[in-house]
This record gives structure tokens, sequence and C-alpha cells, in this order.
């Protein structure tokens, strides 16, 4: 699988003595690096050690948009006065669990003081991109960091090294965690007795069955590799706006708020179920144990209210997630799948997506358009 990440930087998993009081945080000395990337709509959260390909990460948690929380634990005023660190400490939490990831930053830190538990302003940054991302907002990562690279407050250059970081008190909830410009893993932390492990609630979303189209479209993008020449000229031909272009935010979220309870319901039964079951389970709380099945779905489905669907909806139609697979999707197009796409969706396209007269698919923007105008017949006949 090729995985292409969002962001990347360095981080160390925790430990959490939770036998005696205050809790006591032990950082795990092993390198390794944070990363979050999208698959299938959705962002997942990764750790992984240095030595480990990509695609093997210890830690890989699918998370639901909103869900999660990305924070950096409070130095300046904790819950117990008597709590000290020595290290830079993030935390991954659940709105729907009360389960937590901890990690510290291995980079070195960047403060004059050579205070370890300061965050720079880098390493607030990173956390705050991670945190928006989880809350399935489109980030410039590039751009966003650049605004931040020489606003450091230490005296030499902010280099690539490693930081030590020795065991650190914490008080039971006593602050969340955040991430820096280089942290690393995550460990779990958990607090209370109806703690779950991670992926038995929010932070996994479950896997639909069935072929459909996304999995067309992925099957199509992976058999081009190594396929020389093909898409070669995909280049060529009609300039035509990209799918994301077409279907901007600016047009979808009021086409949303103006759709009947039908339509709402009808875009949103193309969701995973998890996004339905938690997307409830935020509004209502609870503690019990999720069901991600598609009854549930459809159960959490019918206990809303039409405003809080369009809510969802439109948090859908804004996120980053949506955004990449319009990409995706046009990309596929592009580089001649469209054969195969409109008949994986039921789209009859002019002549079934061939060049007229024969049988070589239709690429670049002429590929796109096709596609566009199959989808305005299917409606109109509808």
């Amino acid at each position: 699988m090729s995985i292409i990440p969002i962001i990347t930087f360095k981080a160390g998993l925790c430990d959490v003595d939770s036998s005696s009081k205050p809790y006591k945080i032990k950082p795990l000395q092993k390198p390794g690096y944070i990363y979050l990337y999208s698959e299938d709509d959705l962002i997942h959260f990764c750790w992984r050690p240095r030595d480990v390909p990509m695609d093997q990460p210890e830690l890989d948690l699918v998370m639901v948009p909103t869900d999660g929380h990305f924070l950096p634990y409070d130095t300046k005023s904790p819950a117990n006065p008597t709590s000290k660190t020595n290290g830079r400490i993030f935390a991954l939490k659940f709105s729907s669990s009360s389960q937590r990831h901890l990690f510290w930053l291995q980079s070195k830190p960047q403060g004059r003081s050579g205070d370890p538990a300061w965050l720079s302003p880098r390493d607030r940054k990173i956390g705050d991109i991670v945190d928006r991302l989880l809350q399935g907002e489109e980030v410039d990562v590039t751009r966003e960091l650049s605004s931040v690279r020489d606003n450091n407050n230490d005296s030499h250059e902010p280099g690539d090294e490693d930081a030590t970081m020795r065991d650190v008190d914490d008080q039971p909830h006593g602050g969340s965690g955040g991430a820096g410009a280089d942290a690393t893993g995550a460990d779990i932390r958990e607090e209370g007795e109806e703690a779950r492990e991670g992926g038995a609630d929010g932070a996994r979303a479950a896997s639909s069955g069935g072929p459909d189209a996304a999995a067309a479209v992925r099957d199509f993008l992976a058999s081009l590799k190594g396929t020389p020449g093909l898409g070669g000229g995909s280049s060529q031909g009609k300039l035509y706006p990209l799918l994301n272009d077409l279907l901007d935010r600016s047009v979808t979220v009021p086409l949303a708020d103006s759709a009947s309870e039908a339509e709402v319901d009808n875009l949103l039964s193309y969701l995973p179920p998890a996004v339905l079951v938690l997307a409830l389970r935020g509004d209502q709380g609870g503690s019990a144990q999720l069901d991600l099945s598609a009854d549930a779905a459809a159960a959490a489905k019918a206990a809303m209210t039409l405003n809080q669907k369009r809510t969802l909806l439109k948090k859908v139609l804004r996120s980053p997630q949506f955004n990449q697979s319009l990409l995706s999707l046009t990309n596929a197009l592009r580089e001649g799948g469209l054969p195969s796409i409109s008949e994986a969706l039921g789209i009859r396209v002019e002549n079934g997506g061939h060049v007229r007269g024969g049988n070589v698919p239709l690429g670049g923007g002429d590929a796109v358009e096709a596609f566009v105008e199959g989808i305005k017949r299917f409606v109109e006949k509808k």
C-alpha cells in the first residue's frame, strides 16, 4: 500500500503508571514518528518506530472527524501544583472514550532557557495542525509550518537532534496532550474501568462490505502503477475543471442546507457506519460499547434530527478527505478509468467512455466532461 503522509514528525510513546497518585508518565526511549494520512475518506493517526516501514505502523487509528483531539499538556497550570514535567507531552483523546494516547516530542527543545517542557511556536503549530486535521478541516501544512519556521525562542538553529526525557508525574485527568514538531508515538492511557482499547470505540471505523465505486477507483489507480506509457497523454485534450473545483464547498454546503430530509438521508447513506454512530454519540454522550454495524448506522440516522443530519453532512463536505477523494476520482478518470468507473457507478456515458469509433478510453479533460455529462443525464432521467 502506498502511503502519502499529510504530516510527519518525531515523537515517542509513553507508559502510564496509575498504581499511585499522581500518575507517573514514563517516556519510552524508542525513536519514532507520528504521521497522518487519508484513506477511504478518513484520517489515519499512526505511530511507528523509525526503523520500520511506513506501511507497518505499531499504532494505526482510523479517526472519525471531530471525535479525536490532539492537545498539549499545560505545564504552567497543572491540576496538581506538584505535577511536573521535563519533556513536551501531547495527548490524543477521544470524545467517545475516556482513553488517552500519550506522546512526547523527540526533537531537541528550542527554548533559550533550556526548559525541556517549553513548547516552541513550531511545536504548538504542529499540534494545532494535527488537531485541526482530526476535526475534518482542510489544512495547508506547508504554508502553516512556514509561518512559524523562524519564529522560535532559541539561540541556535533549530536542528533535528533528538531530545531525552526522564519520567514525569501527571495528575489523573489533569490535562491533555499535544504535539510538537518532532513528537513520536503513542501509547494507551486508560482512565477508569470503562476505558476501551483503541479501535473498539470511535477510533476505528468499520469497513463496509461489498464492492463499491470507491473500491473501483482505488483498484484502477493501483493498476496504473508500473504500466509504461499509460496515461502519458492525460494532460492533452480539452481543458476541464477538476471535480473538486466543480463541487467546491461554496456550492455543496448551501445545497445541504436547502436539501429535503429525504435527500439528506440519501446522501448520509453513503457514509461509513461509524461516522453516523459517532455523530449521534457525540450529541447524546454515554459510555456503552459502540455498535458499528449497518443496522446501528440506520438506527442512528433515524434518531437524528434534520438539523443534526445537515450538520454532519456539512462537516463531511468541508473535510479534507472529501476533497482528496474528488481529486483521486478526477485523476482516475483522466488516466483512462472512465469505462470501469462509470460502469461501477451505473452511470451511462457516451460511447461507454471510449473514444468515438474505437476501444481506447477517453482521457484528460474529455473523460471528466463525459463523466459529468453522464451524471447530468442520469439525474434528469430520475
